[in-house]
C-alpha cells in the first residue's frame, strides 16, 4: 500500500485542483485529504455561502485554499473557476432521490447542464482530469436521479472523444451508500434516536451498497491516479441490510442507554428500488479488478492498467454481495454517535 501512497502524492503534489460542490460532506473531506499531499491550490467551489464560510473558518491556516461562491449552472462561473486548474473532482450534485422525484427538471439542471457545463470549461482551459462522482443508482435507473446521474456519466465518457479536447481525461467514479454523509440515514437515526422517535423505515427487505467517507475520498485519488480516460471505477464494497443496521443500533442504544427503538414502516418511496447494482450485464463481461476496485474500461481504445486483471462475476448487487459484520457497524455507529 505504501507504493500505492506514493504514487498518489506523486500525482497531485503541486497541483491545482479544484473541488465542485466542496463544501458538502464528501467535497470537504477531499479537501482534507489532499492537503497532506501538498498541492499548490485548491478551490472549494460550491453555492452554500455559509458553509463557505464556515470552511474558511475551519482551514484557515491553509494558505493553498481559495474560496469560490457559484452554481456549476452557470457556464461563466465554471470556465472561469477552472482556468489554470490541474484537476477537477466533480462532487456537486443534487442527490436525495425524492426530492429530484418532485423537482425532475431541477435535477436535470444541475445534475446533466452543470456537468455539461464542467466538461465544455474543462476543455476550454485545457484541464489534465476530471474525475466525476457517480452512483449506484446509475445503473438500471428506477428514477430521476439515477437517470440524471447515468446522462452524466454519458457525458463524461463522450467527451473524451469530443473534437475540440485534445488534452483533457475525463473518468467516472460509481459510489454506493456513503455512511454519515450529509443526507444517508445514519444522521437521520440519531436525531430520531435521541428524540425518542420511532425510526423511519422505508422496507425491512432493503439491501444498500456500503463505504464510508474515507473510502470514497481513497477511491477517488486512485481513480485520479490510475485514469486514463473513458473509464468507471467502482470501489469493492460491502452490502448493508437494513435489518443489520437495525440490530447494531438496538446493540448501541443498550451501550449508550438510550431506550430501544421502535421502528415504523413508511413503505417504499417512488423511484426506490430493494437493492442497487453497480454494474449493468453489459459492463459485468469485460470489467476488470484489482486489490480494491474495480475497473469498466473505454473500449474505444486500447489501455492497459497495470496491477488490473480481467474477472468475471455474474453480478454486482446488494443483495447478492456480502453483508456488513455486526462488530464493524457497532464501531460505525459509536463514531459518527
Amino acid at each position: 500500500m505504501g507504493g500505492l501512497n506514493e504514487e498518489i502524492e506523486s500525482f497531485l503534489v503541486d497541483k491545482k485542483i479544484l473541488i465542485t460542490g466542496g463544501t458538502g460532506s464528501i467535497g470537504e473531506k477531499i479537501v482534507a485529504a489532499l492537503l497532506a499531499y501538498q498541492p499548490r491550490e485548491i478551490i472549494v467551489f460550491d453555492r452554500d455561502d455559509s458553509k463557505l464560510y464556515e470552511m474558511q473558518i475551519k482551514y484557515a491556516m491553509h494558505s493553498c485554499l481559495r474560496y469560490k461562491l457559484a452554481d456549476i449552472r452557470e457556464y461563466s462561473s465554471v470556465v472561469e473557476a477552472t482556468q489554470g486548474i490541474d484537476l477537477v473532482f466533480h462532487t456537486a450534485a443534487l442527490k436525495q432521490v425524492p426530492i429530484c422525484e418532485e423537482n425532475p427538471f431541477e435535477a436535470i439542471k444541475t445534475n446533466v447542464i452543470g456537468s455539461q457545463n464542467i466538461i465544455k470549461a474543462c476543455i476550454v482551459n485545457k484541464v489534465k482530469k476530471v474525475i466525476n462522482i457517480s452512483t449506484d443508482k446509475a445503473v438500471n435507473p428506477t428514477n430521476t436521479m439515477g437517470m440524471t446521474k447515468l446522462l452524466a456519466e454519458k457525458l463524461f465518457y463522450h467527451a473524451n472523444k469530443a473534437k475540440d479536447n485534445s488534452t483533457t481525461l475525463f473518468t467516472s467514479v460509481r459510489f454506493g451508500n456513503v455512511i454519515g454523509s450529509r443526507g444517508s440515514v445514519l444522521p437521520i437515526f440519531f436525531e430520531q434516536i435521541k428524540a425518542n422517535e420511532p425510526l423511519t423505515i422505508t422496507d425491512l427487505r432493503m439491501t444498500r451498497f456500503f463505504m464510508t467517507i474515507p473510502e470514497a475520498v481513497s477511491l477517488l485519488f486512485q481513480a485520479a491516479c490510475y485514469s486514463k480516460g473513458g473509464e468507471v471505477f467502482i470501489f469493492k464494497m460491502e452490502a448493508l441490510k437494513i435489518t443489520d443496521l437495525l440490530s447494531a443500533i438496538e446493540s448501541y442504544c443498550q451501550i449508550k442507554g438510550f431506550k430501544r427503538p421502535e421502528v415504523k414502516i413508511i413503505g417504499i418511496r417512488q423511484g426506490e428500488k430493494l437493492y442497487e447494482e453497480l454494474m449493468s450485464s453489459e459492463e459485468l463481461t469485460f470489467v476488470q479488478e484489482n486489490d480494491s476496485l474495480y475497473l469498466i474500461p473505454d473500449l474505444r481504445q486500447i489501455s492497459d492498467y497495470p496491477g488490473f486483471k480481467s474477472v468475471k462475476i455474474e453480478a454486482y448487487r446488494s443483495d447478492q454481495t456480502a453483508g456488513v459484520a455486526q462488530e464493524k457497524l457497532l464501531a460505525i455507529l459509536q463514531q459518527f454517535g
